[in-house]
């Protein structure tokens, strides 16, 4: 081979044309040095597959039909030689063992003969194959295996050169976790978007529920495994190409053309139906969970920015409402969000400036009025004096921070006035601490707890830990029945608070540690002789006596209620009938007023409305 087409040969390389080109090239410039001879230059695909690169005399048919062949030992001259990693000579196809397959194949287009020999990269592996084929059968002469041996130094500089750019796009272009298409694709498919008509585009955003906590708990590499596991169930259930992961825990998916927004409604049930399945993550079964916003280019005017700011609205308030759910873009989440937003600035400016209490509102018993208990809840004081009720800023409750610094100031608070109470020698039960999601998420719970009530030697046998059936449910999380274990065994005790309101969950009850019952409000509201709420009430009662729990009424307001409770078998209750919550020195009066009488000496931990009454 002449100096002068090496250097050609080279100069296309260095200057990045493509690899089929520069092959290309190469086919047509050896089989003008060797005339009679059917150039092809195939490539070893990571599969370990034949893929042509350059064949420009024979017959196209002939390439389709050997096109994603695998190699192997009896795959013809070019399919030996790469798995041999050796020279393969058939000087007579019609013979010749290894095209025992292909022989009418090759036959048919002409082809005689073959010597093949492999590519190898710098690295020994096999990269591809140069061929020669004859029409008439024979082997390779001198001057042949000369240019062949040129030949195949150029092809494996072009073949490496060109795996090295598309490793270089892969890594640009593609997630190395998940293998797939990264943010930057996702950013391309945008612009692609943006000449699409309204109608034409739609997007789904993902995110995977609790990455974190798995993270955490079962280390790094479990996290890695379960986003490989999600990445493949969202691919799975996406058009070919349409999923992306973005970021560590959020992926995408996109549609073009008509009914692309009904076409992701499908694929984001699809996903999350796909997530029912657990999964084996490091060794640990790990159920996974998704929640999506979607989107669309709905109106005109809309442009893919917009497709996906309104996708984020959609994801994030699914993942503070609708966990584990789809929401769907609407015009009214902006509204809902930024009222959020509002709520969450007021109550930390007012966690800032100390403005935020605990109040209590007393647990009574119904036949003697005694009080045997109080439940903490959180109020916020205005700048001019105003007590603002919990519902008033429950949005804020529900973002994570937010709730995890009420706690703290809850905890704080109500450890120091049972403290007082223990001090002041009234007969100080209980008091119930109410908990969220988010406080079980931050897997420090027991900590916290311990070291706010251990700060003022407060025994945790005076605190009932009050969750409700939608933190001990959500998700089938262990988090929070393994530490609702770990504080019981502390002595603390756990209520279940407004029972009957979020889940068919009688049957939890067998496994979720529970000491008390508290019935929601309103069931207590419908109560009438039969009807429907007071045989649920009865049956409750019935249920938690036969498990050895104990059964507070919630929102008693009336003297019918309060003695329709008694005719059922309920011995404890708390509503407005009795107190509406208030500050710590109310609450001091009423319990020196109306507590009940403890049998053990002043100071120490009094007879439970839990295990008595």
């Amino acid at each position: 081979m002449s100096l002068k087409l090496q250097n050609e040969i080279l100069e296309m390389i260095a200057r990045g044309k493509p690899v089929r080109e520069t092959a290309m090239k190469l086919c047509e410039e050896a089989q003008l040095l060797a005339p009679g001879c059917l150039c092809s230059i195939l490539r070893v695909d990571q599969d370990g597959k034949l893929r042509t690169l350059a064949a420009p005399v024979i017959d196209p048919a002939f390439s389709a039909a050997i096109e994603g062949l695998p190699i192997g030992p009896n795959v013809g001259s070019c399919g030996a030689a790469a798995f041999f990693g050796t020279p393969i000579v058939a000087t007579d196809i019609a013979t010749d063992p290894r095209w025992a397959d292909f022989r009418a194949l090759a036959l048919e287009h002409h082809l005689a003969a073959c010597w093949s020999s492999p590519i190898v990269g710098r690295a020994g592996k096999v990269v591809g194959t140069f061929a020669f084929y004859s029409r008439t059968p024979r082997g390779p002469t001198v001057a042949e295996k000369l240019i062949v041996r040129s030949c195949i130094d150029l092809c494996a500089i072009a073949i490496e050169r060109s795996d090295a750019e598309e490793e270089s796009q892969r890594l640009a272009y593609f997630d190395s976790l998940t293998g797939l298409a990264n943010r930057a694709s996702f950013d391309r498919a945008l612009e692609q978007a943006k000449s699409d008509a309204p109608g034409d585009f739609a997007l789904l955003l993902i995110d995977v529920d609790r990455l974190k906590l798995v993270n955490d708990t079962l280390g790094h590499a479990s996290g890695d495994d379960l986003l490989r596991e999600v990445a493949r169930r969202i691919e799975a259930a996406s058009p070919k190409g349409a999923a992306y992961r973005l970021s560590g825990d959020e992926f995408a998916v996109v549609a073009f053309g008509p009914l692309s927004s009904v076409r992701l409604q499908d694929v984001a049930h699809a996903v999350i139906t796909s997530m029912t399945a657990p999964t084996t993550c490091g060794g640990h079964v790990v159920r996974a969970t998704v929640t999506i916003g979607s989107a669309g280019l709905d109106a005109p005017g809309d442009t893919p920015d917009t497709v996906r700011q309104n996708a984020d609205f959609a994801l994030y308030h699914a993942k503070e409402n609708n966990r584990g759910r789809l929401v769907a873009y609407d015009p009214h989440l902006v509204t809902k969000i930024t009222s959020r937003f509002r709520c969450i600035r007021d109550v930390g400016e007012a966690l800032n400036e100390g403005r935020v209490e605990a109040h209590y509102q007393p647990i009574v018993r119904l036949d003697t009025r005694e009080i045997v208990g109080v439940e903490a809840l959180c109020r916020v004081r205005t700048r001019t004096g105003e007590i603002v009720p919990a519902a008033a800023f429950q949005q804020a409750v529900a973002d994570a921070t937010t709730s995890a610094r009420i706690t703290e100031v809850m905890l704080a608070a109500v450890a120091r006035d049972v403290r007082g109470w223990l001090d002041a020698g009234i007969p100080f039960q209980h008091v119930g601490l109410n908990v969220t999601t988010g406080d079980f998420q931050r897997s420090d719970l027991v900590q916290r707890i311990e070291g706010a009530f251990g700060q003022h030697d407060v025994p945790l046998s005076h605190v009932i830990l009050e969750v409700t059936e939608s933190v001990y449910m959500s998700d089938n999380d262990p988090m929070v029945a393994n530490a609702v274990r770990t504080l019981r065994n502390r002595g603390l005790r756990v209520a279940l608070d407004d029972f009957g309101t979020g889940f068919a969950s009688l049957t939890h009850l067998l496994t979720f540690p529970v000491d008390v019952i508290k019935i929601d409000k309103s069931f207590v509201a419908d109560l009438s002789g039969g009807g429907p709420s007071s045989a649920i009430v009865e049956g409750l009662i019935g249920i938690a006596q036969k498990l050895n729990m104990r059964v507070v009424a919630e929102g008693v307001e009336t003297e019918e209620q309060r003695a329709h409770l008694r005719t059922l078998g309920c011995t404890l209750a708390q509503g407005f009938l009795f107190a509406h919550p208030s500050d710590r020195h109310t609450t001091t009066d009423l319990l020196k007023r109306f507590a009940q009488p403890s049998a053990r000496s002043p100071g120490a931990s009094s007879r439970s409305y839990v295990r008595s009454a």
